[in-house]
């Protein structure tokens, strides 16, 4: 039996489980359209703060707003506070995301310290409230779409809780669990223990997809095979290589599958600036995409030369020229 096979998250139907976790500073509208493009089945923007999108919804909106590609889609919110988190998810409402997923993973010191993020993890009694007022006000405000948790093993290795907080999630109203299988004290370190991933798909009635070391097609087979998770997140594995969704698709339904070439992996690159500069302007699209150009040069005959003249390339043409003569040296 192919490991690639539908999900089924609340009442929504997902056509396979290959999706995008949402990455701070990268998962864009540009950036999910293009992984959607490449076969993603299902996408997420990057975490918004509840506190900000009620401060000012105007300045968060081009974070939240849907890819011309994507069919469906969720929104991640964060924050500590259970009214805030109605609030914020009641102001999705235009946008009709598919799902609103609630961040419990996020290591990154500015979100724990307010208490969001993997702080959570170490109150389960209030993440569990924090699911209980999204699912409200889904139910209030967007047609009851589902509603989903991100979360990490546990605060540290001493404080391993992912079954707890789960369970918690799921008698919430949680209609699916991704597990990034590692605690927030080994931050994007060491190595993720699939294992957790397993044990929670045995435990759990919904289903749970796992997060954590999926940098290759392989990868993504063998949590699949390993844990029996219903879905793999790609997170930094997808960062400059929207293709591994096509590639660890083609992998699961055939046996194999054929590499993008350094010419593909630089028109893509042109492809996701032009969208950026479409959304934020060519000069703030130029800045943003000195680090994409990073990923994207990764691994290909003469990168590190072309990675060293594209993080001073300032407008759109300059970049088109760069990757010209990288694909055509002289």
């Amino acid at each position: 039996m192919s490991c690639y096979h539908p999900v089924v998250i609340g009442s929504l139907h997902v056509p396979g489980n290959l999706f995008l976790a949402p990455v701070a500073g990268y998962t864009d509208r540009a950036f999910r359209a293009l992984c959607v493009e490449q076969g993603a089945d299902f996408t997420c923007t990057e975490l918004i703060s509840a506190e900000a999108l009620i401060r000012n919804g105007v300045k968060a909106e081009p974070l939240i707003r849907r890819a011309d590609t994507e069919e469906r889609y969720a929104i991640q919110l964060f924050g500590a506070d259970p009214q805030v988190m109605y609030q914020a998810t009641a102001l999705l409402a235009p946008y009709h995301p598919e799902v609103v997923d609630i961040n419990c993973g996020c290591p990154v010191p500015k979100v724990v310290k307010t208490g969001a993020g993997s702080a959570l993890m170490r109150q389960p009694a209030l993440l569990g409230r924090i699911v209980e007022a999204v699912v409200r006000a889904s139910r209030d405000h967007l047609q009851s779409v589902p509603v989903t948790v991100k979360m990490r093993s546990g605060w540290d290795r001493a404080s391993i809780n992912y079954y707890l907080c789960a369970r918690i999630a799921v008698e919430a109203g949680a209609a699916l669990v991704s597990l990034h299988a590692r605690t927030r004290a080994q931050g994007y370190t060491g190595k993720s223990d699939w294992s957790h991933i397993s044990d929670l798909v045995s435990r759990l009635a919904v289903p749970v997809a796992g997060s954590g070391d999926l940098f290759s097609p392989e990868d993504a087979e063998a949590m699949l095979r390993e844990t029996g998770c219903a879905g793999v997140l790609f997170a930094r594995g997808a960062l400059g290589n929207p293709f591994i969704f096509c590639t660890a698709r083609s992998l699961l339904l055939t046996g194999s599958y054929t590499p993008p070439e350094a010419t593909e992996r630089l028109q893509i690159g042109l492809r996701h600036l032009h969208l950026l500069a479409r959304d934020w302007g060519e000069k703030t699209a130029c800045l943003e995409m000195r680090k994409h150009f990073c990923a994207y040069t990764k691994g290909i005959p003469g990168g590190a030369l072309l990675r060293n003249k594209l993080v001073h390339a300032e407008t759109i043409a300059e970049y088109c020229t760069l990757c010209r003569n990288a694909e055509d040296p002289v």
